[in-house]
């Protein structure tokens, strides 16, 4: 079969540029989320892209957790916070009837103290809801931590609302968003000029890297391959999963890392799906990652 002239140069166009099939296999995997999908990548260095839709503001849910434990260590290193003081979780941080939270299943009755530290990893390895909470009162409220991540030079990130507020309001979630594009400028300066001391970049890295693998970023990666990353997930309503997402670092063999973004919104797709998604993302950017000369 003859070829159009016009199909053959759009066939060699898109071949020329090493990028584009990785944005339309992306696209492609995307279909099956039957939502929204926003996605953006970077690897430094290189040409690595594999956007979609990376300007949307999809809801973060947990992800804004992360930006909170940068908040709270920027304070720690400012000297107006300790790791080591304890926090007193007060009874009206309790989030009731239910929320996802160890430290609330610990102290179902509060008024206990709590070190910084524990606050912290239990509000980013364990991504605990109350945790998060009391961060967001120690540190000063959503407005702080907006303000101290614009300060970064990051866009596209806006936080309003606590989790107990979440937890109450369905549609608050949509109040709290991050550009894909964003959320992997953070990944960016974490994962490499840190506005953080090592010491806390690593401490901060340790708690994103969890002992047990996961089924977003890394569920198709090799099993060697561990990925720093902050998920979000938000309850399914009438059928309708609001956010499944995760962002992290993806390394490479040659010691350079891939940072990434992948929201997946309003998604009729069951849990399975959702995650298989985000993994075929994360594994066909990774494969690109390495076919791209250091």
């Amino acid at each position: 079969m003859r070829l159009a002239p016009c199909f053959v140069l759009a066939f060699y166009a898109a071949s020329a540029d090493g990028e584009e099939p990785l944005r339309q296999q992306i696209r492609a995997i995307a279909i099956d989320a039957q939502g929204k999908v926003s996605v953006a990548c970077s690897l430094a260095g290189a040409a690595l892209n594999c956007d979609l839709n990376p300007t949307a503001h999809p809801p973060m849910q947990s992800v804004f957790k992360l930006p909170l434990a940068l908040a709270v260590l920027n304070q720690v290193e400012r000297g107006t916070l300790s790791l080591d003081q304890p926090v007193r979780f007060l009874v009206q941080d309790r989030i009731l009837p239910h929320a996802y939270s160890p430290l609330q299943d610990r102290y179902p009755d509060a008024a206990v103290d709590v070190p910084l530290h524990e606050l912290l990893r239990l509000t980013v390895a364990l991504s605990d809801n109350v945790a998060a909470d009391i961060l967001l009162r120690v540190v000063g409220g959503p407005e702080s931590v907006d303000r101290y991540i614009a300060g970064l030079g990051i866009t596209g990130f806006h936080l309003r609302d606590d989790e107990a507020v979440l937890h109450r309001q369905v549609s608050a979630q949509y109040r709290n968003w991050f550009e894909p594009a964003g959320a992997v400028q953070l990944l960016r300066k974490i994962g490499g000029d840190s506005p953080l001391t090592r010491e806390h970049t690593e401490l901060l890295l340790g708690w994103m890297t969890p002992a047990e693998r996961t089924h977003r970023l890394e569920g198709d990666l090799p099993s060697a391959v561990r990925v720093a990353h902050k998920s979000g997930t938000s309850d399914v309503d009438a059928g309708v999963a609001h956010a499944t997402n995760d962002i992290g670092l993806i390394p490479l063999p040659d010691g350079r890392s891939i940072a990434i973004a992948v929201f997946v919104t309003d998604s009729t797709a069951d849990q399975y799906v959702r995650e298989k998604v985000i993994a075929r993302i994360g594994k066909a950017v990774y494969d690109a990652g390495l076919r791209t000369p250091r």
